[in-house]
């Protein structure tokens, strides 16, 4: 059984978060001094790190390469982020969001799991094998970005092109997403970890139309308010078709042997009956985002007054694309069934296709046999991350990819995810940097799961 943190490992991690390293939009109103902070915290907390590693900063992200013993390969890039996301109401939280709370049982605060944890725990693992006198076989990379919240163009981005300008190639490219769900999984006992092998595409589409204006009281058919709603009602009554994709048939196949006899019975068909099985993926959101390129209106605009007929009126729909499905495949849908001519439809914002998607091999079967030893009694299924991570701008540098974290989450855990009162336990805490000392230990004791890959 995991012993939880110590209090000195709970505190650097506890002062890391009360750094507000919040992203913004625009680069140009990061504030600069969080991040600086950050800097000299992780300075000041991993000296080996520091003394034996090589820091290229991009920014403030921050690319470190720890040389191998020997130079023809790459290990792994494990990837994590320093910035975090707004607080909305700081007031609901039971301790102030950048206080950096330590109790007994939990560490407080923005960034507690996602994903100054990862940052700290991959640092605290490196040092603590530093200290040891390990070293990897074949380099490894540690990659953190400082803008992954907003996409990480000036991070991750930047750091993936240099390590391709490089000619880096990887074994295991590690990030976040899939974690450990207890009680989430319905009619499944025992904990699931979920690691993810791929990640959706995202866009967003603006809607948009023009009309005359004039007075209210003398109204034609319709208004330009009336006609964005319309487009976006035929939007979101028209989803995009459900499909049963390979990696989500293999999750089935995997997560069938410890489901209820009946859901097994049914699992078991899912080749043969892959309409039934969509279907009923599709009556929750957090399955139905595993089957289909789901569709959110998330923003409509319109109108000055309530006498005033609108010249102009918008609406923003996300999607996030499921693999099979393209970008253009989602504009073109809209155009289908809009049916309007007079609506336009585009692109804004960032757009990325749907990931690649690695079959598991050795180095999923590393990650899944580190999680068990970290966490015994799991079920170890796969899965495609619905999100948007860094790990897709890293998308060709690795052999294989895997989005996961093992520590253990419930549902409420899951809610405080860029909600309110986001918290890590002790516990969890520990197991993130055991599962991380045990990989760096097989890179030092018997190099990667294979043995392709260069050194930049």
């Amino acid at each position: 059984m995991t012993e939880p943190v110590d209090d000195p490992t709970a505190e650097r991690l506890a002062a890391a978060l009360r750094c507000a390293t919040v992203s913004t939009d625009d680069p140009r109103e990061a504030d600069s001094a969080a991040f600086d902070s950050l800097d000299a915290h992780l300075l000041a907390s991993f000296p080996r790190v520091h003394a034996e590693l090589e820091l290229r900063k991009f920014a403030h992200s921050r690319l470190y390469r720890w040389p191998g013993a020997e130079p023809d390969g790459v290990s792994a890039i494990l990837l994590a982020h320093q910035d975090v996301v707004p607080v909305d109401d700081a007031e609901r939280w039971t301790h102030p969001p950048f206080a950096g709370v330590v109790d007994d049982e939990f560490i407080w605060g923005r960034g507690a799991i996602d994903d100054k944890s990862r940052v700290l725990a991959i640092l605290e693992a490196v040092e603590s094998a530093l200290a040891a006198g390990l070293r990897p076989r074949h380099s490894v990379y540690l990659a953190f970005g400082h803008d992954e919240e907003v996409f990480g163009g000036e991070g991750a981005e930047r750091m993936a092109e240099h390590l391709r300008a490089a000619g880096v190639r990887a074994d295991l490219l590690l990030d976040e997403g899939g974690v450990i769900t207890a009680g989430v999984v319905e009619g499944v006992r025992q904990p699931v970890a979920t690691i993810m092998l791929g990640e959706k595409g995202y866009a967003t589409v603006r809607v948009s139309v023009t009309e005359v204006g004039g007075h209210s009281s003398m109204p034609g058919r319709q208004t330009a308010v009336g006609r964005i709603a319309r487009a976006v009602s035929r939007i979101q009554d028209h989803p995009m078709p459900l499909r049963l994709t390979p990696v989500i048939a293999d999750m089935l196949s995997r997560i069938r042997e410890v489901m209820p006899a009946p859901r097994r019975r049914l699992l078991g068909l899912a080749k043969l009956a892959a309409p039934v099985v969509t279907r009923v993926m599709a009556t929750q959101p957090q399955t139905e985002a595993m089957v289909r390129t789901t569709t959110a209106p998330t923003v409509i605009r319109g109108g000055v007054r309530a006498n005033v007929l609108p010249q102009r009126a918008e609406a923003m729909v996300n999607f996030r694309i499921l693999p099979g499905d393209t970008v253009e495949s989602v504009l073109a849908h809209c155009r289908k069934v809009v049916r309007d001519s007079g609506i336009r439809l585009e692109l804004v914002g960032m757009s990325s296709e749907p990931s690649r998607i690695t079959g598991p091999g050795p180095a999923f079967d590393l990650i899944a046999d580190l999680a068990r030893a970290v966490v015994p009694g799991i079920a170890v299924t796969t899965g495609i991350v619905p999100g948007a991570t860094d790990s897709r701008h890293y998308d060709d540098l690795a052999g294989t990819r895997c989005n996961f974290a093992p520590i253990v989450l419930d549902e409420r855990d899951l809610g405080s995810i860029h909600g309110t009162d986001e918290r890590i336990s002790r516990v969890n805490y520990a197991r993130l940097i055991e599962f991380n000392r045990r990989l760096i230990e097989h890179f030092a004791t018997v190099g990667p799961p294979s043995t392709s890959g260069a050194d930049g």
